[in-house]
């Protein structure tokens, strides 16, 4: 299963990771480290506690940032989450946080778990001004509570609003990649949210990125498997991938990746991982979890080849055998 890379790409990439990675040989260790828990499996940390919503829907953020420390340090081996956020994380990263922003507010990465982030960075040393969020387009950022800031002081929240990278091919994917994997970042920040998604059963981290491409529709076929794990192996995307930030405060078991309201439930939980697929068979077993206790159907084999696909390519792993479940 090889991949076809142009070979200018291939070497742009291994040069701007490369860069990356040498620069901070501590915090490469550190990942590996936190990425291979007890017994060299992929370690996956899920904080749940109910104090973080109140009422309907508002969030606690004081809650929300302790869930997240905690979280940080029993992933990196920490005696605090500011400890874990350091060996993660070195004062001179550009970091990208990579959000979901396309059906608005609800079933969107919430602006209040990226602040938690944003406040664990700046405990790292990254300065605010070397913090970008992003995702396609400003009116997705607006629709789920986010404020454009492409050049004003502290973060910056862009999108790329149509101006796109170079063409990437990789196996079976092909097209313009945002700039801010390949030309702004040294590191990355997965934040998906947690629902459904009718092709491939869950929308979750590696589907995340299917907002850093100018062509996801074209992407969509055979379920998107492999194209989804194909651009996931990019060395732009894999190496450069430091930590993944799930939102699963309300996940959504059905109807996704729209809005439905009706089928979304309080879990009042976050999962961090330095393993994105990992962290998402986990979230699928949280999603499945919900349908089975509804009377509702599985997801199908042919729905989650992708995992299998993203595994083969070194993506991750989700083999449960290889993963290390934590829960704090």
């Amino acid at each position: 299963m090889g991949h076809k890379t142009t070979r200018r790409e291939f070497l742009k990439q291994m040069a701007i990771t490369g860069a990356a990675l040498s620069a901070f040989p501590g915090v490469v260790e550190a990942a590996e480290s936190a990425i291979k828990g007890a017994n060299g499996k992929s370690r996956v940390v899920i904080a749940t506690d109910s104090a973080v919503i109140k009422g309907n829907s508002e969030i606690v953020q004081s809650v929300l940032e302790k869930m997240l420390g905690k979280s940080v340090a029993r992933l990196t081996d920490s005696k605090s989450g500011a400890a874990g956020w350091k060996k993660l994380f070195k004062p001179d990263d550009i970091v990208g946080i990579k959000v979901n922003c396309l059906f608005g507010k609800g079933v969107s990465t919430r602006p209040e778990m990226v602040d938690a982030v944003i406040a664990g960075l700046k405990m790292a040393g990254v300065r605010e001004e070397n913090i970008i969020v992003w995702d396609r387009s400003s009116s997705d950022l607006i629709k789920a509570g986010f404020i454009p800031n492409k050049d004003g002081q502290g973060v910056k929240y862009i999108a790329d609003d149509g101006h796109w990278g170079e063409t990437i091919e990789s196996g079976a994917f092909k097209g313009h990649v945002t700039k801010v994997l390949s030309e702004k970042v040294t590191a990355i920040v997965n934040m998906p949210i947690l629902k459904t998604h009718g092709m491939t059963g869950i929308s979750c981290c590696l589907k995340n990125h299917y907002g850093s491409f100018d062509n996801p529709g074209s992407h969509h076929t055979h379920n998107c498997n492999p194209a989804m794990a194909d651009f996931n192996a990019l060395p732009l995307v894999k190496n450069k991938t430091r930590l993944v930030v799930v939102d699963a405060l309300r996940p959504q078991y059905d109807g996704g990746p729209g809005l439905q309201v009706r089928d979304q439930f309080n879990h009042y939980s976050l999962m961090v991982s330095t393993d994105p697929l990992a962290a998402d068979y986990q979230g699928l077993k949280i999603i499945e979890a919900k349908r089975q206790e509804m009377g509702m159907k599985p997801f199908t084999p042919e729905q989650l080849k992708w995992m299998e696909a993203a595994q083969e390519r070194g993506v991750g792993t989700c083999d449960p055998g290889k993963i290390e479940l934590l829960k704090v």
